[in-house]
């Protein structure tokens, strides 16, 4: 890994309309966007934007992330996260993503949530 400070902007999207299986119907309410405001409040290093987005499709699997990087870097989809329990685990993983050159972070070295729930992992582009 390198420099936090050499790397290619991140982006760190958030599915925010996320109801992780609730009957909630007030949209500022959702599971989803309570992470993305609870993310927003969080200490995000320089390099890593933040972006709400609706629907990653992954409704079954609770909350989901993705962490995507420029074309020579892997993108990932986290599932299974929670917005009060999950945000240093984000925070911590997106920071390891940021430093890593083609944002593949060793598994041993990756959040165990991370590790653990993984729903997808897209090479770059250019692969």
């Amino acid at each position: 890994m390198r420099d936090v400070t050499e790397t290619t902007p991140v982006e760190l999207l958030v599915c925010t309309t996320c109801r992780r299986g609730l009957p909630i119907e007030d949209d500022a309410q959702r599971p989803g966007t309570l992470l993305h405001k609870a993310l927003a409040a969080a200490d995000l290093p320089e390099g890593i934007t933040l972006k709400p987005v609706e629907c990653l499709s992954n409704c079954d699997q609770g909350c989901s992330i993705v962490l995507r990087g420029g074309p020579s870097r892997w993108t990932f989809v986290y599932e299974n996260l929670n917005e009060s329990d999950h945000v240093e685990i984000i925070v911590e993983g997106a920071t390891k993503y940021l430093a890593a050159d083609d944002g593949l972070v060793k598994w041993r070295d990756r959040p165990e949530h991370f590790r653990k729930n993984c729903a997808a992992r897209i090479p770059p582009i250019g692969a």
